[in-house]
């Protein structure tokens, strides 16, 4: 069994889909890797360090005549030519919307997985690629406001004066909302949160962060039984909006993180609201990629709207791609393994297995995910997309 991990051809990815530590692992299960030259050094991975673990450092051409290709993106129309028929490729494929290149792979005769759709279950707890990735989102959405904010973040008692502590405002509390509201505990501010589910509350709490809802009859009964979020009335809408606006306000830095799957950011703060904040405040949109969870964010920048400045750093788990690869190479790992046979230590991959069935778009020249399989996908479910256990109002970025 060949397995082969390019480097990433998508401008601005830095990340890797192996790791000196994952090699190790699938040599030791018995399969032959192969790293493109280059493929970790954006990831502070050497091609020795690779090799140490026991890999080969190989070229493009080494996709040919591998069983396995491990990404971190989609493969471009180019890499598909050069991968051979029935070879199974592990990526976050970011199919919606994509049709074309979902299409393409089932042309190309690939067995594609999707590693955004493995289940919330414990047992694929170590697979899930979206918590792991948002977790360090959530970490960095703190560390670029806080390089961007012209203040300190702690409250400072001096001979000088006192300086007061920053107050931050973090929008959703699922994996990204959690690690953002403990990372900015820690540097010394002042957190509070939002979120529609009432289990958030002491969630928020227990990382010292204060809760900010309407808690009223409905908000008690916002959540199924699944832990998913309810539609909420137009009148708890109305009261929750105001209540948000009316504390961004006082704000010195907000941080947004609902994304759904394969739909529109959902928007939590408009333009009105961004206006309303104190010069030189701070807006962190996690959601940029998918059209902001902000009025006037833009994709790629820090925009000036009004008194603050609004953060749209595209790939943000990419900017600590050093951590980030290390995790996700992981993840991926760990889904592969469960498809190597331990004693003939060969591909065996059970299509009846709940994460096969859950991740697989592409079989046999088809596509084969009932997301997209129908000649018009139908509409993604309201799952959060970066939560395996806490769920939020539009998931995460």
């Amino acid at each position: 069994m060949k397995l082969f991990v390019p480097k990433e051809r998508e401008a601005g990815e830095p990340r890797v889909a192996a790791s000196p530590d994952t090699v190790k692992k699938l040599t030791g299960l018995g399969a032959t890797v192969v790293v493109e030259t280059g493929a970790g050094a954006d990831s502070r991975i050497t091609d020795a360090a690779f090799e140490a673990a026991g890999a080969t450092i190989g070229s493009t051409a080494d996709a040919g005549d591998a069983d396995v290709v491990l990404k971190v993106r989609r493969p471009s129309a180019d890499e598909l030519k050069s991968y051979k028929s029935g070879a199974l490729v592990i990526a976050a494929m970011d199919p919606y919307g994509r049709d074309d290149e979902v299409k393409a792979m089932a042309e190309a005769g690939v067995l594609a997985f999707a590693m955004e759709f493995m289940p919330r279950i414990t047992r694929a707890q170590s697979m899930d690629i979206l918590s792991s990735q948002a977790n360090l989102a959530g970490y960095q959405a703190v560390i670029d406001a806080a390089a961007e904010f012209d203040r300190a973040f702690p409250m400072m008692m001096t001979a000088a004066g006192t300086v007061p502590a920053a107050r931050v405002f973090v929008m959703g509390a699922g994996v990204a909302g959690l690690q953002a509201i403990a990372t900015a505990k820690r540097l010394g501010a002042i957190v509070t949160a939002t979120d529609v589910r009432p289990a958030a509350k002491e969630q928020v709490e227990s990382l010292g962060g204060k809760f900010i809802a309407v808690e009223d009859d409905e908000f008690k009964a916002a959540e199924t039984a699944g832990g998913y979020a309810k539609e909420m009335s137009k009148e708890y809408q109305a009261k929750q909006a105001e209540l948000v606006a009316s504390h961004i306000s006082k704000q010195d830095v907000v941080i947004t993180t609902a994304l759904i799957p394969g739909r529109p950011a959902p928007r939590l703060v408009t333009r009105a609201m961004v206006e309303s904040m104190k010069p030189g405040s701070l807006l962190v949109d996690l959601a940029v990629e998918r059209g902001g969870n902000i009025e006037g964010a833009e994709a790629g920048t820090v925009t000036q709207v009004g008194p603050a400045k609004i953060i749209g750093h595209l790939n943000v788990p990419g900017r600590i791609a050093a951590s980030a690869s290390l995790l996700y190479a992981k993840n991926l790992a760990t889904f592969l393994e469960t498809m190597i046979d331990k004693e003939t230590k060969a591909l065996k991959i059970d299509f009846d297995d709940q994460l096969v069935q859950a991740t697989l778009l592409t079989r046999d020249g088809k596509v084969v995910h009932p997301n997209f399989a129908a000649a018009e996908a139908p509409a993604a479910p309201a799952t959060p997309a970066s939560d395996a256990a806490q769920k939020t109002e539009g998931g995460e970025a």
